[in-house]
């Protein structure tokens, strides 16, 4: 599906991060819709490399990226001669930027600015040279311990929120500058979909669950999941959102969710009830209680007006547009 008008077919897109979740459903839509666009993929990929909590350094998979026919580059948006080589090599006219370390639970701070705020920077600047729109991955970890979740009601509680904030403050200093391009952050809140499973341990819940009803295991909730909502968005919900920033009525910072919060409860049941496999919920003591959000519900009433954005799936119906491909994950990549 089409989101504007624009003809991607003439234009050469950079997307960073393009082999993780968000970055590799951009290039497929890309390359389903407008298959003579010049798509170029800039990722790290994975290696062995971790974390000091035990998580990969990055997630981009091959497997995400099975079937793409566009350019694909191997490399770290840290590194200042990578950039200049896309710099000097190419010319975009659009650079979608999800690449991140977007771990919540990352202690090196050091390493979490470097890669999430001063490389935002570096990208920009080249945008600005090539004259490319910029559309960002923000995110609603931004919000953290705020109990109202609209643009300028920030209050992160870890260092990914805060790297995040950071990038926020990037984009309105640039646009006070009168910069002519559009820069469009965009502030994710809870994502699921195809082609997030090899985010391994911080996938959405919606897959998690999903392979353990399939393997027959009885789910295990936190107790008091019923009360415990987030506003859960479909991966086509957030690719709308992306394409929608290419041409808005202005640049800014805007949320990306549905506007309704969902529990955990309902995402166990609407799973139980799509695979048709229901041996009840098993509840466990929270262990997070004191340091963990129990509501996110994002205000999207000024990415309605700014981007023309409107939620398309509800939970129900994202849910089960996503049955398919976590049965297959669980025949190809879990059994």
């Amino acid at each position: 599906m089409k989101y504007n008008n624009i003809d991607f077919n003439t234009k050469t897109i950079l997307i960073t991060g393009g082999a993780g979740f968000i970055g590799s459903n951009l290039a497929f839509y890309f390359q389903e819709n407008y298959p003579q666009a010049r798509v170029l993929i800039f990722d790290a990929f994975r290696s062995g490399e971790k974390f000091s909590n035990g998580n990969l350094k990055s997630f981009g998979h091959f497997k995400n990226l099975l079937g793409f026919k566009g350019m694909v580059i191997s490399g770290d948006i840290n590194d200042s001669e990578a950039l200049k080589s896309l710099e000097e090599n190419y010319t975009f006219d659009y650079i979608f930027h999800q690449a991140a370390i977007s771990d919540t639970t990352v202690a090196e701070q050091d390493l979490m600015m470097k890669t999430n705020v001063n490389a935002y920077e570096n990208l920009l600047k080249i945008a600005i040279k090539h004259g490319a729109n910029m559309i960002y991955a923000s995110s609603a970890a931004t919000y953290g311990d705020s109990d109202r979740f609209e643009v300028g009601y920030e209050q992160p509680n870890n260092a990914y929120g805060f790297s995040k904030v950071m990038m926020d403050n990037i984009t309105y200093d640039y646009l006070k500058k009168g910069v002519y391009i559009h820069i469009v952050g965009l502030k994710y809140f809870n994502v699921y979909g195809q082609r997030e499973f090899f985010k391994n341990s911080t996938a959405s819940m919606v897959v998690q669950f999903g392979h353990q009803i399939l393997a027959g295991k009885t789910p295990k909730l936190f107790e008091g999941s019923d009360k415990i909502l987030r506003d859960f968005i479909y991966i086509e919900d957030v690719i709308q959102a992306n394409i929608k920033s290419c041409d808005p009525k202005k640049s800014g910072v805007y949320n990306v969710g549905t506007g309704k919060a969902r529990s955990f409860e309902d995402m166990v049941t609407i799973l139980q009830k799509e695979l048709d496999i229901d041996k009840g919920k098993e509840y466990i003591p929270n262990p997070f209680i004191g340091a963990y959000q129990f509501f996110t519900e994002a205000n999207i009433e000024s990415t309605k007006a700014m981007l023309g954005y409107v939620p398309r799936f509800s939970f129900e119906e994202g849910i089960k547009a996503y049955i398919p491909e976590i049965k297959r994950l669980f025949e190809v990549e879990v059994k």
